[in-house]
């Protein structure tokens, strides 16, 4: 792993605008710790606090994006740092994007025949119970560019549909409905060439919910996650290969569920990860022998331009 001192001045890019910035300050200052700890030059900035010439006059050698959710995880800040030239963590402009946006992603996958859930994209002129009828419920009802289970719903009765894409759309103007697969729920950590160990996860709740993921202390996260040494390489491989379909790189994580055959549904791709004491890559890296402080140490190795 390279020295600190190689690295120079690095940015912790953390907080920002979108609906997820509690939790990007949170992961954003334990990484900021954990870089400061291992004696690398790392300084929080806030781009919701302090514009574009400010960052200039810092003149950061690297950037560790810490920005959850829109104009952090879109695209948006990787364009401004690669027009600078600046390395940043992360996957890249066009990776960063597509993954962010739920309705690409899942039609990428289809294009490369990848499993990922039947969904429909609901609009104001959407007749919702046929879209229940077509697809059968349960059904989950999600804005396409949010993250962290924000604005999202869980639909048992046609009857609510109307009201969970109220919810959903007050965050995003497109929204998909999604097929519920009932099953069990994993997520599996990508760093660099490395797959990390798969988690298992359990919730008493509905589904893995907002507070689920950050507030609660009833979640399971299971590790080993109890499947079969074969299938846990086939999970990891699928997900190896969606991780590379969307061109992300450096670090990820995929969400995705088991129906009740076993067999796997793709959920979605997260391009910047939580890294709260929550947060499921962190637990994944330490079940394969990687430290907190080693793993934001590794990610920001793995730092590029483009």
């Amino acid at each position: 792993m390279s020295s600190a001192a190689t690295f120079g001045k690095v940015a912790v890019l953390l907080g920002g605008k979108s609906a997820e910035r509690e939790v990007s300050l949170k992961s954003g200052g334990m990484i900021l710790s954990a870089l400061q700890g291992r004696g690398v030059d790392a300084r929080a900035f806030d781009p919701a606090e302090h514009g574009l010439d400010a960052f200039m006059k810092e003149n950061f050698a690297r950037v560790f994006i810490a920005l959850h959710g829109r104009f952090g995880e879109d695209g948006t800040v990787q364009g401004v740092l690669e027009w600078l030239g600046i390395p940043y963590t992360g996957s890249g402009v066009l990776a960063s994007a597509l993954a962010m946006n739920k309705l690409r992603t899942k039609r990428l996958w289809l294009a490369e025949a990848l499993p990922t859930p039947p969904y429909e994209v609901l609009t104001k002129e959407t007749q919702l119970r046929a879209v229940a009828k077509k697809l059968g419920l349960p059904l989950m009802v999600k804005p396409v560019n949010e993250g962290s289970s924000i604005g999202m719903s869980k639909v048992l009765v046609a009857a609510a549909l109307e009201e969970a894409y109220a919810l959903a759309v007050n965050y995003d103007p497109v929204v998909i409905a999604e097929k519920f697969v009932d099953g069990t729920e994993l997520t599996v950590g990508i760093l660099g060439e490395q797959v990390l160990p798969i988690i298992k996860l359990e919730t008493p709740r509905d589904f893995y919910d907002y507070d689920a993921k950050y507030i609660a202390d009833d979640t399971r996260y299971l590790i080993p996650c109890g499947l079969s040494e074969k299938k846990e390489k086939e999970v990891q491989t699928l997900c190896m290969k969606a991780f590379r379909t969307l061109g992300c790189e450096g670090w990820g994580r995929v969400d995705l569920m088991l129906n009740r055959r076993g067999r796997p549904y793709l959920l979605e791709m997260n391009t910047v990860p939580g890294m709260t004491d929550h947060s499921l890559v962190p637990m994944a890296a330490r079940a394969a022998g990687l430290s907190y402080p080693d793993l934001c140490l590794r990610i920001l190795e793995l730092a590029h331009v483009g």
